[in-house]
């Protein structure tokens, strides 16, 4: 049982010793009745000590808790930007003010700390606290962070992302939390890892007197978890093991029964197959073929986690014609003062100007975006509504041309870049990637079934994309092309370029990219999307190839 557990027990015990201790009148001319309140003394003596030993516990749990809380916030507090920029410590700092504050106030509600609770209750009305909400969202962000680069989760939990420690290990409660929160999200796979980690870390912590969980609620969890995975011997043998420390648990008793016969029915099924338990039919071995482009299956999946970490690369034979070089794209300002050019793929053609953007003018658009600051949101298919979704993890802000002398000049520039006419372009929007943050697979236009996308736009479909990187990331957050095996990086002030659609207007599929997941650092970035409408005569429309029409 954990202390918090036994804490909370104890006054349980308390009160109900006190109340059910009765005082009858006039036992003084008895003294055999005089000898049942020497009695009554000692079990009120005795819950005494009891409660002097509850409150020496909790004052003792909760100095334990403040020492580290103050290690950790005096950590934090020397870079506050780099501290929160990391996913595990974004986590920990997210579980602290969720679960764990929780856990302090319900301590403290007893008798003593109601001055401290009641200050609580009006810090939550000026301050920003996490919700529950929250905690799922940043666990789910680690989780995600986790198979997108294959992390262990052992050097995980110890801190470690990619080999390099960034930020202190996480405690057995820390990694029984992410295992929890798997669970409720019905996150199997992730339950187990977690739970055997928090197992793992619960024996190298003897001496922790503040651990939330049993051995046996590990059990229980990971017994049920590994019967959802279709292993249900070994769900079996954990509820046995589970049942050694808790005969009487109602849940794994009949858990073990049903178990029991599941295996039974199993090896029933196995006897009518064949000696040899061969399934009836055959799993082809051919490779598995994507026929729709604008569907995220498990083969787009693999080749999206395989270049987000850099497992996927471009042949020589791709690379070898790849140019860089200075441009003016007949703009006469930029034959004084060229643009500098990067290919980054040939057809469909996408290039990376560099010194694309100033520090200065990044600054001035975080400034403003900041206050704005919104749940991303991608575009129903059916609807044309804006909706939000777990496959983009982001806030963004929209910045008028007019706002601010900073957009106009970058918004120029676009057009300089482009060749296109920004009449038609939609509001610059300026986007920071969460923990964890990314966007899945997608294109950027809008295809024939999507018949109400931009409809409210009225400026046709999305001729061409700009994406403008404000931010170095330190691991992860590239962009990358599925089908191309292309990868961006991000680089602070560089601006990658791309048409979206085909001269004939219909939309190239090859050009569906991702965000990869932010690993470690903060992603900003900013796009300019741009229409078909007022183009007509800056890209005419043709049946012909379309490369190698813009930046010349």
């Amino acid at each position: 049982m954990s202390s918090c557990q036994r804490l909370q027990l104890a006054l349980g015990v308390l009160v109900l010793a006190l109340t059910g201790v009765t005082v009858r009148g006039e036992v003084y001319t008895a003294l055999a009745e005089m000898e049942e309140l020497l009695e009554t003394e000692s079990v009120l003596i005795s819950n005494l000590e009891g409660y002097i030993r509850v409150q020496e516990d909790r004052l003792s749990y909760l100095k334990n808790k403040m020492d580290e809380y103050q290690r950790e916030h005096a950590d934090a507090a020397s870079d506050i930007t780099a501290y929160v920029s990391n996913p595990i410590n974004a986590y920990l700092l997210t579980k602290r003010l969720t679960t764990d504050w929780r856990q302090v106030e319900n301590l403290m509600a007893h008798e003593v700390g109601a001055d401290f609770v009641q200050n609580l209750t009006q810090y939550r009305n000026v301050l920003k606290f996490p919700s529950d909400e929250d905690l799922n969202g940043a666990a789910v962000a680690l989780l995600r962070l986790q198979d997108t680069y294959q992390l262990d989760t052992s050097s995980l939990a110890r801190g470690k992302l990619n080999g390099i420690q960034y930020s202190t290990a996480m405690s057995s409660d820390d990694c029984f939390e992410l295992g929890r929160q798997s669970y409720v999200n019905r996150d199997y796979y992730h339950t187990v890892l977690w739970m055997n980690e928090a197992m793992a870390r619960m024996l190298e912590e003897p001496h922790n007197q503040t651990q939330s969980f049993t051995r046996a609620d590990v059990l229980e969890y990971l017994a049920f978890c590994t019967y959802k995975q279709g292993n249900v011997e070994s769900a079996l043998t954990m509820t046995n093991e589970l049942l050694q420390l808790l005969p009487d648990h109602e849940r794994a008793n009949g858990n073990k029964k049903f178990y029991e016969k599941e295996i039974a029915q199993l090896k029933e099924k196995l006897k009518v197959k064949g000696d040899d338990g061969s399934d009836a039919t055959p799993v082809s071995d051919l490779p598995v073929v994507k026929s729709d482009p604008g569907v995220f299956d498990m083969t787009e999946r693999k080749a999206y986690e395989m270049l987000c970490r850099g497992e996927l690369k471009l042949s020589p034979s791709v690379l070898r014609p790849l140019r860089c070089r200075y441009v003016s794209n007949n703009v006469p300002f930029l034959r004084l003062a060229p643009l500098k050019l990067e290919e980054a793929f040939l057809d469909p053609y996408i290039v990376i100007y560099h010194d694309a953007m100033f520090d200065s003018e990044i600054e001035v658009l975080k400034r403003m975006a900041r206050p704005r600051f919104r749940r991303a949101t991608v575009q129903n298919a059916v609807t044309g509504a804006l909706e939000t979704a777990n496959y983009r993890i982001s806030k963004s802000a929209w910045l008028k041309t007019a706002e601010h002398r900073v957009i106009g000049t970058v918004v120029q520039r676009t057009a300089d870049m482009t060749g296109l006419d920004m009449d038609s372009a939609e509001e610059l929007q300026v986007v920071n990637y969460g923990i964890g943050g990314h966007y899945e697979p997608h294109f950027d236009f809008a295809r024939r079934e999507e018949i109400r996308a931009f409809e409210g736009l009225n400026l046709g479909n999305r001729i061409a994309t700009v994406l403008f990187y404000m931010s170095d990331v330190e691991q992860g957050g590239a962009t990358v092309f599925t089908s191309l095996h292309a990868v961006l990086k991000p680089k602070k002030g560089t601006a990658a370029f791309w048409m979206n659609l085909h001269r004939s207007g219909e939309g190239d599929v090859r050009t569906r990219h991702a965000a990869c997941p932010v690993l470690t650092g903060s992603k900003w970035v900013s796009n300019k999307w741009i229409h078909e409408r007022g183009q007509e005569f800056r890209r005419p429309c043709d049946l012909a190839p379309d490369h190698g029409d813009f930046a010349i």
